[in-house]
């Protein structure tokens, strides 16, 4: 069984070392994500990249390994993300959060 909408993907890019609330940022995100009922939220750590600051974190240096880009991606029904911008935005101090529009495809086991 196939089911489609159409719905929105948040984008949230965050440092590995950010925190909120004694955790790191990334964890806390997903925690609010499920305790809203979202969809769906994964965390991927990024080998390398930079941002506003223009300054590159990366994993190949090992003094600059700790701190790398980490990028949080959620994807629900529209009316259920503007909510959740809401709530994260005083949690992102520092960071980059995109918004688009997106068709989802989800598969399920057809009904027995």
């Amino acid at each position: 069984m196939k089911i489609e909408a159409d719905a929105k993907l948040v984008t949230i890019y965050v440092n590995s070392t950010d925190q909120w609330r004694g955790q790191p940022l990334y964890s806390a995100i997903v925690q609010l994500c499920k305790d809203r009922g979202i969809a769906g939220a994964t965390v991927g750590r990024c080998a390398e990249g930079y941002g506003g600051s223009r300054h590159v974190h990366t994993s190949r240096l090992l003094e600059l390994s700790e701190n790398l880009p980490v990028r949080i991606e959620v994807v629900d029904l529209a009316e259920r993300i503007e909510p959740l911008l809401a709530a994260l935005e005083p949690m992102i101090g520092e960071g980059l959060v995109t918004v688009a529009d997106v068709r989802i495809r989800r598969f399920l086991p057809d009904p027995k």
